[in-house]
């Protein structure tokens, strides 16, 4: 029985640990596709900006209902079918013609984007009661090493000669989320822990609503996380367009921001047990804002510090869900639905912001010239990111002070 036991905890561990993979490719496989799309689709920023939001949107919708499905079918089916809609959503990505029905694909890709990572959280969750902030990182720790590649391996198979011709985004999109169909096998086979009705009811969407220490935690996860985000979705696109950057260059500054994400979600989840996850995500969010601001104002020679910001940025997610697991021991998952679902709506107005912000700040300063136009909305856009993430730190100066005068200080 105990073998059985530790074999199960096992298949647990390799679908969490592979559905963060999949999860980190299919979620960064984006940036180097997305300046060739809007080429092909002849989209302007703000149109660019409304692709990415209507991914926050399907994101923000899946996590809406997650929690219910999860509830009903259970977590086993409810990550099957987080998977298969990734897969589907690549084969129609691969039949795209058009700017609307490319919006589609991605909105399904993201609605099981939205179900996989509610799904995994309560997984971890329920699975990491010892060292939870350690193992909350470890386990996004696969998401920062797909991550780190999918950058360099999008760039390169979208110039794969097949069948005489390009492989292009379109045949690397449908290659790279089939791989979403391999955790289904495990997940088949897995017997997945539940949370008992006991211990749900202890933790509601009502009590949740009118508790502001919840609040302020979904405001530091949704400025972090935006922040996190919207590097994968803007770099390259600045490097490309402010500094001349090939597409190589640029996917490898990417890459090397998720290398160095990759790492610190490996290296600095103990030290977030052991200084305490508030101030943990206080000093990691200041310290990738200010990264950000200082390779904007240096210049193309300051780009590495772009990537640096990755340390900062990489801890702030595991951490606040780790948060959540010790605030809420008795209904973590609706903990974690309130506070991602909550975030979805965040992703969905930064994204709008950040293309808003580029094209205002280009019109604004349309005097000197379409170049240094340009760059001035790039600057500004990019500016605004480092900036969520300054806010991040702020935030969390305010929950730490009032956790302190509670004497709750997690």
């Amino acid at each position: 029985m105990e073998n059985h036991s530790k074999s199960n905890y096992y298949i647990l561990l390799f679908i969490v640990f592979g559905g963060f993979l999949i999860f980190g490719l299919s979620e960064n496989i984006k940036g180097p596709a997305i300046p060739i799309m809007q080429n092909d689709f002849r989209l302007g920023d703000t149109q660019l900006g409304l692709l990415l939001a209507l991914n926050s949107l399907g994101y923000l919708l899946a996590c809406s209902f997650t929690s219910a499905l999860t509830n009903k079918i259970g977590i086993k089916w409810t990550g099957i079918i987080a998977f298969l809609s990734m897969a589907l959503a690549g084969i129609f990505m691969y039949i795209s013609t058009n700017y609307a029905t490319l919006s589609a694909s991605y909105f399904l890709l993201y609605i099981g984007n939205g179900i996989l990572e509610i799904g995994l959280g309560i997984m971890a969750a329920q699975i990491f009661t010892k060292n939870t902030g350690t193992m909350m990182n470890l386990s996004h720790f696969f998401y920062g090493l797909s991550s780190t590649v999918a950058p360099v391996f999008a760039a390169s198979m979208m110039s794969w000669h097949v069948m005489g011709g390009e492989l292009g985004w379109r045949g690397m999109y449908l290659i790279m989320l089939s791989l979403s169909l391999v955790p289904i096998i495990p997940s088949l086979l897995g017997k997945f822990p539940k949370e008992s009705h006991e211990e749900a009811e202890k933790v509601s969407f009502s009590f949740l609503l009118r508790e502001p220490i919840a609040w302020l935690i979904v405001v530091i996860l949704s400025f972090g996380v935006v922040s996190e985000l919207a590097v994968g979705s803007w770099l390259v696109n600045f490097l490309i367009k402010a500094y001349h950057w090939n597409l190589e260059d640029a996917s490898s500054m990417l890459s090397l921001f998720f290398l160095f994400f990759m790492f610190a979600r490996l290296f600095l989840g103990p030290i977030t047990d052991k200084i305490g996850y508030t101030l943990s995500i206080m000093i990691f969010s200041a310290f990738s804002g200010l990264c950000s601001l200082a390779a904007i104002i240096i210049g193309e020679d300051g780009a590495i510090l772009f990537a640096i910001a990755g340390i900062g940025i990489a801890p702030i997610y595991p951490t606040v869900m780790a948060l959540l697991a010790k605030r809420y021991p008795k209904g973590t998952g609706t903990a974690i639905t309130f506070t991602v679902t909550l975030m979805g709506i965040a992703s969905v107005i930064g994204n709008l912001l950040i293309g808003f912000i580029i094209d205002l700040v280009s019109k604004m300063f349309s005097s000197h010239g379409v170049v240094e136009n340009e760059i001035l909305g790039l600057q500004a856009g990019y500016g605004f990111i480092a900036f969520l993430a300054l806010l991040c730190s702020a935030c969390c100066i305010i929950l730490y002070v009032t956790l302190r005068r509670r004497n709750e200080v997690a």
